[in-house]
């Protein structure tokens, strides 16, 4: 009996010593529902609790040692202390599940978003077995369970949801172009899904694509590109978020050169109901809503929206300003639902041997009309999160 209450006392003394306190400045900016994401040395893997006087708030601890909660509100200049605790209140979980050729991510029995890993089943008998492709997201689901992306549009059968792919290229002496796969010069496959996970505060995903140049008589891997996908919990007022996160990596000692053109990048295809010149509205950071108007220009984020069964709703990209010519151009298409960050617009670039090309998109799915305050300051949280210190 001794000897179990003095084993009892010791593992209690470890774990007040592991105790942790952690300080969160919202800096410039107020914040709202903002993810917060932080080192310290946690037990990685696992889920922990931060408690104030009269709040709490659950703490997802990753195998890579990156921590995050939802922060649910601090004012401009404001600092917030936390205790760090082991003990976890039940609390909605965000699930990230395999499904054959998909991966499946939301919230309890609510699909938000999927991944299409392996090549999807083609939708029509008249679409050329060459358009066939994986590694895409879609469909993006609101809240209200609206979907807002399309595929394999007839008006546009290579457009896939969100996907990635470069249209005017050199590679090794050739111009393989990765976006117009019904040409048979390039494409992007699936490779693997090499995890999976859930949790109090998020979920998502990593995978990895092949860029593949088909122009020199047989096939050359051109580039090799890892997707790292993440939902976070903390949807609220009819609005979730992700984030994709893109690393792009020469597949040979070849650069992978991107003279100027209008597009090429991440794209985005919106629902069918959005075709045409009247049926989708356009919203970026600088306050441009006509689409010929904002087509070539460069902005911190940009909303594309309109009716789906009768309801409004959209969603919001917004490009991080650490990615490269960031706050980039943009191709906003002048009669159909489509929109894509270019960064090649605004010069000749390349993808170099041995230099890693990230690029950060955060997406902001809503239901409703979009609401410009809003987005602006999810974006401050994006762009100038708040600051940790541990204790």
């Amino acid at each position: 009996m001794k000897a179990a209450l003095l084993a009892s006392f010791a593992a209690l003394s470890i774990v007040a010593a592991d105790v942790k306190t952690i300080t969160v400045s919202a800096g410039d900016y107020d914040r709202r529902n903002t993810v917060v994401i932080f080192r310290g040395e946690f037990p990685r893997g696992r889920d922990l609790e931060l408690s104030t006087k009269g709040k709490t708030f659950p703490l997802q601890v990753n195998e890579d040692g990156t921590a995050s909660f939802v922060l649910d509100e601090l004012a401009k200049g404001k600092e917030l202390t936390l205790r760090a605790g082991t003990a976890v209140r039940a609390v909605t979980r965000l699930d990230a599940k395999r499904d054959k050729t998909k991966v499946k991510l939301g919230r309890g029995s609510e699909t938000w978003l999927e991944y299409q890993a392996e090549p999807s089943d083609l939708p029509r008998e008249n679409v050329k077995a060459i358009f066939q492709r994986g590694a895409y997201l879609h469909p993006v689901r609101t809240l209200g369970g609206k979907v807002i992306t399309d595929d394999y549009p007839s008006n546009h059968i290579h457009h896939h949801g969100i996907w990635w792919a470069w249209t005017k290229t050199e590679f090794d002496g050739r111009t393989p172009d990765f976006w117009n796969m019904g040409e048979g010069k390039a494409k992007v496959d699936f490779v693997a899904v090499q995890g999976t996970w859930g949790g109090p505060v998020h979920c998502g995903f990593v995978s990895k694509h092949q860029f593949t140049d088909l122009t020199g008589g047989s096939p050359a891997a051109a580039l090799n590109e890892t997707w790292d996908v993440r939902v976070y919990n903390n949807a609220h007022n009819n609005i979730w978020v992700f984030d994709l996160t893109s690393t792009q990596e020469c597949a040979a000692d070849k650069p992978l050169k991107l003279p100027e053109y209008h597009y090429g990048g991440l794209g985005f295809r919106g629902h069918w109901d959005w075709n045409g010149k009247t049926n989708v509205n356009f919203l970026t950071s600088e306050g441009i809503t006509d689409r010929v108007e904002g087509h070539a220009t460069r902005a911190k984020w940009c909303d594309i929206s309109g009716l789906r069964e009768g309801k409004q709703a959209g969603i919001a990209i917004l490009c991080h300003p650490e990615n490269f010519r960031a706050p980039q151009h943009m191709r906003l298409h002048p009669s159909e639902p489509f929109f894509c960050y270019a960064p090649q617009q605004g010069g000749d670039m390349e993808i170099a041997p041995g230099k890693k090309y990230v690029s950060r998109y955060r997406f902001v799915v809503h239901d409703g009309s979009p609401n410009k305050e809003v987005i602006d300051r999810l974006w401050n949280d994006y762009a100038y999160p708040p600051t940790v210190t541990v204790q």
